[in-house]
């Protein structure tokens, strides 16, 4: 009788855990249910305008003016809401050049946010690495590229965002990628953060490890200079509580001299852009689920967002007509 009901108990956490896996896939599949990904129906200016020249040469068409776009085509909440991680991946990168230069900062971002990196036309991380550090010196090449390539990866996976300090750190879920330069891995500060994708279902929560930190200000876009974005600057970063020369110096001021910037979409979603070297490499997406659900109703009614940042004259003067 004993192995009876042994047996049946481990029958029954069997099924138990069959019915978990099994509701979790269903749950994903679900999710996936919606087919390719749509553009946005965001309105955007000519990708050249010619009635913008450049006086040393009038055959010369410049790139679109960011406050005539906006003054012409503001984004309504219900474009903003509209957007998505997932379908900004669709356009071109001058459309999304102009989504970027119609937003403004927000409230600097605080706590766990996962990130997500994307291109434009085609290109990948490897191509653009190549044009922006490939030629400096002959410092990275090869193998050195394909391991920057891999880094890259890491860096835009998901940010650990301390607002009081005005800093934050970089999620990294495997460090296999980065064990060649890792000094003294037990050592790394780790964090709990909300788990995405079909394992998220089942265990909402992963350990990370938190490397590479970078200080977080408001500051002047590279893009688009009329008004401040929050700046993540890794250049100095060797200043901030438990830098690790190996291997956070790879984003700092002796590495890749990386510095981001990003803009709100809406409460829980920003658009980022990242720079290697004052040159652009790529944008990025930062998302907060539990910011977007809660705050996402009363943004897409119109309530007021905090601005952290200087949000340029254009803004407050159509704020107060």
């Amino acid at each position: 009788m004993s192995q009876t009901n042994s047996f049946l108990s481990r029958f029954v956490v069997v099924l138990v855990a069959i019915v978990i896996v099994a509701g979790g896939i269903w749950l994903y599949l679900d999710s996936q249910k919606s087919g390719p990904v749509e553009r946005p129906g965001i309105s955007f200016a000519p990708l050249e305008d010619t009635s913008i020249t450049d006086p040393d040469n009038p055959a010369k068409v410049l790139r679109v003016d960011f406050a005539r776009l906006e003054h012409e085509l503001p984004l309504s909440r219900d474009d903003l809401m509209a957007l998505t991680p997932a379908n900004l991946a669709t356009l071109s990168q001058e459309e999304i050049d102009q989504i970027y230069g119609r937003l403004t900062a927000g409230p600097i971002p605080d706590g766990p946010y996962s990130g997500t990196l994307f291109f434009a036309r085609g290109d990948t991380l490897r191509q653009r690495l190549d044009e922006i550090l490939g030629g400096i010196g002959g410092r990275i090449a090869g193998e050195k590229l394909d391991f920057a390539e891999r880094f890259g990866h890491v860096m835009w996976k998901g940010k650990m965002f301390d607002r009081d300090g005005g800093t934050l750190r970089n999620f990294v879920e495997d460090l296999a990628p980065l064990a060649p330069i890792i000094d003294d891995r037990d050592t790394i500060a780790t964090a709990w953060v909300p788990r995405g994708g079909l394992l998220g279902y089942i265990l909402p929560t992963t350990e990370v490890w938190l490397l590479f930190p970078a200080k977080v200000y408001c500051g002047q876009s590279l893009l688009d200079g009329r008004r401040e974005s929050i700046i993540v600057d890794y250049l100095f970063s060797e200043d901030i509580d438990g830098y690790r020369p190996s291997p956070d110096s790879l984003a700092a001021r002796g590495g890749l001299r990386i510095r981001d910037e990003i803009r709100m979409v809406r409460p829980g979603f920003y658009l980022g852009r990242a720079y290697a070297n004052r040159a652009f490499l790529l944008n990025f997406t930062l998302y907060k689920p539990d910011v977007a659900e809660a705050e996402d109703a009363g943004f897409a009614s119109g309530e007021e967002v905090g601005e952290d940042c200087w949000a340029g004259e254009q803004v407050r003067q159509a704020a107060s007509q």
